[in-house]
């Protein structure tokens, strides 16, 4: 269980934006060739397997979190207690 715990799940914004780029840039490319390709050889099934193809390959490489998507993570605040909102309360 530790293991799976260990395992980065996150992706940070600018992540998330190069994922988007690259999933975009992916699908266009292989459907523009797949179309071409189809339309040369006269097969509609063609241009749809490229597709499947380049939209299996974009997934591959968009949804896991690799490293390349986690370069710059989010400062958080540190939590503020309760105890202390609980008696600025009262003294009011």
């Amino acid at each position: 269980m530790d293991f799976l715990n260990s395992i980065p799940t996150h992706m940070d914004f600018d992540g998330q934006a190069k994922a988007e780029k690259y999933s975009r840039v992916i699908i266009t490319l292989f459907g523009a060739v797949g179309l071409i390709w189809g339309y040369i050889i006269q097969q509609f099934s063609q241009t749809v397997y490229i597709l499947a193809a380049g939209f299996l390959l974009a997934s591959i490489i968009t949804i896991p979190p690799w490293p390349i998507y986690r370069k710059r993570p989010l400062q958080w605040q540190k939590p503020r207690s309760t105890d202390s909102n609980e008696t600025k309360k009262k003294k009011k």
